[in-house]
């Protein structure tokens, strides 16, 4: 994992009422994750997803607004069900370390840490990340209740 200090940090932190194994299958399955990843409006087409250490992740996020923004990460670390850490390659650049922190049999915390490159840069999208970051795990809470939601 990438040293760092809070100056270079965004950390998001929210208990979610499901088991740790669902909450990693939803980050890790692309039939899953192409729902929720995101802000509020937004849709993905995934291109390329391999699940693995070295392996990329590319795909396109559609904006409300009709934008196409296009993204490709690719995958570091791997320990399931509690680590995935990716490097984020497109602009602006970052690692993501999510962590899935069993705290009851059916309670997770998930930690979800951006880690940037400078503080400026960091500064620069803080508030903006926050709040988009609040968006997501809403989005993924939804998920999670869907009634077809299953975990292999």
């Amino acid at each position: 994992m990438t040293a760092t200090s809070p100056n270079r940090e965004v950390v998001s932190v929210r208990t979610f009422e499901h088991r740790r194994e669902l909450l990693f299958d939803a980050w890790t399955n692309p039939e899953h994750l192409k729902n929720w990843w995101g802000p509020n409006g937004f849709t993905n087409t995934f291109h390329e997803f391999d699940l693995r250490p070295g392996g990329m992740w590319r795909f396109t996020m559609h904006g409300p607004d009709g934008t196409n923004y296009l993204n490709e990460s690719v995958f570091v670390q791997i320990e399931e069900p509690e680590l995935i850490i990716f490097d984020h390659l497109s602009q602006p650049q970052f690692q993501i370390v999510a962590t899935f922190d069993e705290l009851q049999e059916t309670k997770t915390r998930l930690t979800f840490r951006m880690i940037f490159k400078s503080a400026e840069q960091c500064d620069a999208l803080r508030a903006f990340v926050q709040e988009k970051n609040e968006e997501n795990f809403d989005r993924l809470e939804l998920e999670l209740q869907r009634d077809d939601f299953f975990y292999t």
